[in-house]
């Protein structure tokens, strides 16, 4: 049998010398946003089935939903939901073909950021 020849292929970066863009960190936030918001729907959807089941397994949910975790985990539900939302938006603008240069998009990676931290601060001082 021949000897395969082996080829010198560069490595890929490492993560100490690449550089983080804002679209990159924006898109794996996309998609730990979509998955993030689970957590919040299956402490409402406890806490739901809870008030159905018992006033005992109520006040165990219940406990728990209005404690600080449930706070902070509803908190960033609401905070994904914003941001999926924007993000979302963002794609729309990316497929009619709009915002493909690097300085856009860039551009729109802030405005979602930043959008949907303004966005979950103004729903929570609203409601």
């Amino acid at each position: 049998m021949a000897q395969a020849k082996r080829v010198e292929r560069p490595l890929s970066p490492h993560l100490q010398i690449y550089r983080w863009h804002i679209p990159m960190l924006t898109s794996i936030l996309t998609r730990v946003t979509g998955n993030g918001m689970i957590v919040g729907v299956f402490l409402a959807v406890w806490w739901l089935f809870a008030a159905a089941h018992s006033p005992e397994h109520f006040a165990l949910a219940n406990a728990v939903v209005t404690s600080w975790f449930g706070d902070l985990i509803f908190t960033g539900s609401l905070w994904a939901v914003w941001y999926h939302y924007l993000a979302g938006l963002r794609h729309l603008y990316y497929d009619a073909g709009h915002g493909l240069d690097v300085p856009t998009a860039e551009k729109l990676g802030w405005a979602c950021l930043i959008g949907s931290v303004v966005l979950t601060i103004a729903t929570i001082l609203i409601i």
